[in-house]
């Protein structure tokens, strides 16, 4: 599992926002987008509902290692 993406979702979930923490990272919205996808794909489960404005956690996204 690669670390980096594990770390990145931990910091969405404190930050509740993809654009800010895309910004607080130095890297795109989209980059940061993929990086959850790839986390998720890895796990097999899906950790966030997505919407164009906001996000919820999943049950899975709420404790990924139950």
């Amino acid at each position: 599992m690669n670390i980096e993406l594990l770390r990145n979702f931990i910091s969405l979930t404190k930050n509740q926002s993809f654009s800010g923490l895309a910004k607080d990272l130095s890297i795109s919205q989209s980059t940061l987008s993929h990086q959850i996808s790839q986390l998720e794909e890895e796990l097999g489960v899906t950790l966030i509902d997505r919407t164009t404005r906001k996000f919820n956690l999943t049950s899975e996204g709420s404790n990924p290692f139950s």
